[in-house]
């Protein structure tokens, strides 16, 4: 059963039944030093042919390159730059790579949901990434064409239409190129190690399409992953990684405590979180379907300080590192988990008015009512994000032009067996949680109608930025031609607002009181290796 609980600020210092803390925060907790994360910073090198990659050194130090022979040795080189670029490696013969896709899902929590049911089914399963998230039947168990045909007639059979066998025929193989001293190397596996442990990659950007460059601590590695290109890891310890993870996450101008008490949060999502990219044999990633990770270029002082001050500790929850979800802006309410994903719903995310103050009472005015809910949304004084976010209010507008195009991609996207729509006839919210995040959004069209849950809807269109939205349709001659999406927050909305973090500090909360608001019954405490689940 969900719980939904409303704070105000006297109820807060008193409650402190909600929030324990096992280690006095102001004490010196030592850091798992040599706790290491491997993360992707460049994950699907070679899915272009012209993709390259430059590393090179800092001031006064050298890269040294080291691979394994076609003899079985191992080679060091030592440069100061090398330029990774992407050759062909021709196939003596075709090779038929299949796979079975048994789920197409939006995001990593849904995915791992769906992993669990189909485990539930004796499948062995595996997650991964080549786009959106999907779950595979697990590849080194699946091995035979004979075996996974089976697999895949055993389930129609019983009624699961859904997966479907990928299959693709192979004459070349991209592999990692580079030339040093006139010589061209051709390796599936280099690893790149500096002296001071520190390195400059420059690659593109997948969203800005630009090359950047970043100065990472720690060391690199390029090696396959499950979609037949390759990955950058760059496997750095906890503490360095977080140097690279504050300043972009929370902004710099955060104050102290709330870089504070995201310092903590983003430790404990990044030590929840390393079994996201087991399938290709790294931890995490670098975009915002992890935690942004920019390395050492954007250090900020402040960042730093509060890196340290919090060194080694965690949030847990009955002894287990919590689902540290955190976004920019909730709209005024944090969500429960399973009003964005499926799984288990996590107690410790609930629906929380987002304010130090009586704004509204969740549980007398539930916002599954919706005229309850567009009240709530009419509101614009007393929250949290109100001088911090331009979106903690928004009213975006859409045409049935953009709307069906939007959908058409979306459906050809995830293999939909509706593909060919022309039209969107009508759109309606049928079914809202009681924090006031859309559950279900019927689309009618020209060929039926189609049902999108919960974040799917962020998904399948570009005008909302979170569910917490009403829909207002937009006539012109007594003819539909589009829907206004009047909402709030940006994001998933569950856990941690940043934006309402700043304002909390700046009344002058500390992280541990920003972080019980936000996750209630939680205790922060030293790092213990036991808690990592890798």
């Amino acid at each position: 059963m969900k719980q939904f609980i409303h704070h105000s600020f006297q109820v807060f210092i008193v409650s402190a039944s909600l929030f324990l803390l096992k280690t006095p925060f102001n004490s010196p907790v030592m850091a798992q030093a040599d706790l290491t994360l491997n993360v992707g910073i460049v994950q699907r090198f070679g899915e272009d042919q012209d993709d390259q990659i430059t590393v090179s050194s800092t001031q006064g130090d050298q890269l040294t390159i080291q691979f394994t022979t076609g003899e079985g040795q191992t080679q060091t080189i030592q440069t100061n730059q090398v330029t990774l670029a992407i050759a062909s490696r021709p196939l003596n013969q075709p090779f038929i790579e299949e796979k079975i896709i048994l789920s197409d899902e939006g995001t990593f929590e849904t995915a791992e949901d769906s992993a669990k049911k189909w485990e539930r089914l004796g499948i062995e399963v595996e997650i991964t990434q080549p786009d959106r998230w999907q779950v595979w039947a697990k590849r080194s168990v699946y091995k035979s064409p004979l075996l996974r045909r089976w697999l895949i007639q055993s389930l129609k059979q019983q009624g699961y239409n859904e997966p479907y066998l990928e299959t693709a025929v192979l004459k070349e193989k991209p592999i990692p190129s580079f030339v040093i001293n006139g010589y061209r190397y051709n390796r599936d596996y280099i690893k790149i190690t500096t002296n001071k442990n520190l390195v400059n990659v420059k690659a593109e950007d997948p969203k800005t399409e630009k090359y950047e460059n970043y100065v990472y601590g720690g060391n690199l590695r390029i090696q396959p992953n499950a979609y037949g290109n390759f990955t950058l890891v760059n496997d750095v310890p906890v503490e360095t990684y977080l140097r690279g993870v504050v300043p972009y996450e929370i902004g710099p101008k955060a104050p102290l405590k709330a870089m504070e008490a995201q310092t903590i949060i983003a430790r404990t999502y990044a030590l929840r979180n390393v079994r996201r990219f087991r399938a290709d044999e790294y931890q995490l990633c670098a975009t915002t379907q992890c935690q942004v990770y920019k390395g050492l270029s954007g250090t900020i002082s402040s960042a730093d300080q509060a890196i340290s001050a919090t060194s080694g500790l965690v949030l847990t929850y009955n002894n287990e590192l919590v689902d540290a979800l955190y976004s920019s802006t909730t709209g005024g309410i944090t969500a429960p988990f399973s009003d964005i994903w499926n799984g288990e719903e996590r107690p410790y995310l609930q629906a929380v008015i987002d304010s130090p103050q009586a704004v509204w009472n969740i549980q007398t005015q539930a916002l599954d009512n919706e005229e309850n809910f567009k009240r709530f949304i009419s509101l614009k004084e007393g929250f949290n994000e109100v001088e911090r976010s331009a979106f903690f209010r928004w009213n975006k507008s859409s045409n049935l032009a953009t709307l069906t195009k939007d959908l058409q991609n979306y459906l050809t996207r995830t293999k939909h067996p509706i593909t060919n729509i022309n039209s969107i006839k009508k759109m309606e919210i049928t079914h809202r949680s009681p924090s006031g995040r859309i559950l279900q959004l019927q689309v009618t069209t020209d060929q039926g109608i189609i049902n999108l849950y919960k974040n799917e809807i962020r998904n399948a269109f570009s005008a909302p930025i979170s569910t917490l939205f009403y829909l207002e349709a937009m006539y012109s001659n007594n003819i539909l031609t589009g829907y206004n999406f009047i909402g709030g927050g940006y994001g998933h909305g569950v856990g941690l607002s940043q934006y309402g973090s700043y304002t909390l500090a700046n009344l002058g909360w500390s992280a541990q009181q920003i972080l019980a608001f936000y996750y209630p019954g939680t205790t922060i405490e030293s790092l213990n290796p036991s808690l990592v689940n890798r």
